[in-house]
């Protein structure tokens, strides 16, 4: 799809979102393992519960399963929706060896919820570090992902991209209120694009939490930052061998403006591997949102394709 479909989207929806058929999600958490123990990780949950058709939706590096409420809502009439906290992050335990901080863990983990869910296959969303996750997953025989969005994510993660993410990881002060908090993550997440007042406030709410002597801090780990300093020095970070092991339909999104997934991989994503198909969404960087229906209403469509009327 072209990047002038969103914009048509855009002016055929107005970019107003419907009313949301659940005002809340249901939150839960599943019992995982790490190498020094157990943690629990916290997830929300939309839709009918009993829904065989599962959508898990996997954040970024530093954000929470709660970013995705407008697109669980949009798609809860398709599946049951599932957002996790991945270990270190929001409502989720934080893990004892911050080495463990990384994709197999995390690949671990998301195996573990997916049997709590009851189901043999699910569809996948991964912004980020949710679609590495998902890229590694879906690499494994006997995956249970049959179809999968990747979020301005792919098998180059660009050394420019690392070292911008790295600037602000771990590093975030206290904020007095909740005011400063938004001001702050305006900053660091510039690259989201064009959010409204009550977007942004959103992802403020859910990505920090408060602190015992008052004001609010970022909900996360800081030492989920230490994995990735180490990976600094390595340059541009290639994991072709992952993605074209990939078999199940694959859509990959970019923020036109990325400096994590640039044009060239992701013209080469459209003819290796599952030769995914491609959109671009003008306007943004690293990475879309889909806080408005003009963005969720391609990734609706592709999801669903073949479901029965």
């Amino acid at each position: 799809m072209a990047t002038g479909v969103i914009d048509r989207l855009r002016a055929w929806f107005g970019g107003a979102p419907p009313a949301p058929r659940d005002a809340q999600p249901r939150l839960h958490s599943v019992q995982c393992a790490n190498p020094k123990g157990l943690h629990h990780m916290a997830y929300a949950e939309w839709g009918d519960p009993v829904n065989p058709r599962v959508l898990v939706c996997v954040h970024g590096l530093t954000r929470v399963g709660r970013d995705f409420d407008f697109l669980a809502q949009q798609l809860a009439r398709h599946y049951r929706v599932v957002c996790p906290d991945v270990v270190g992050r929001g409502r989720s335990d934080w893990l004892p060896d911050a080495a463990n901080y990384g994709v197999p863990q995390y690949v671990g983990d998301m195996v573990t919820l997916i049997a709590r869910l009851g189901v043999e296959e699910v569809h996948w969303f991964g912004t980020s570090m949710g679609g590495l996750v998902g890229m590694a997953l879906a690499a494994l025989p006997q995956s249970p992902i049959s179809r999968m969005v990747l979020n301005d994510v792919g098998p180059v993660v660009t050394s420019v991209s690392l070292r911008r993410i790295a600037e602000y990881v771990g590093k975030a002060p206290k904020f007095a209120s909740l005011d400063e908090a938004d001001r702050y993550i305006r900053t660091v997440s510039a690259p989201f694009g064009p959010l409204t007042d009550a977007q942004w406030r959103h992802l403020t709410v859910h990505s920090t939490r408060p602190v015992a002597d008052g004001g609010f801090e970022m909900g996360y780990d800081p030492d989920i930052a230490k994995p990735m300093q180490a990976m600094l020095f390595l340059g541009d970070i290639e994991l072709w061998n992952l993605y074209e092991a990939i078999r199940c339909p694959t859509l990959c999104v970019r923020g036109a403006e990325s400096d994590l997934l640039t044009r060239d991989t992701l013209a080469q994503m459209a003819a290796r591997g599952p030769k995914a198909r491609t959109l671009e969404i003008a306007g943004v960087g690293h990475a879309p949102m889909f806080m408005d229906t003009a963005q969720t209403a391609p990734i609706e469509q592709f999801l669903t394709e073949g479901f029965a009327a």
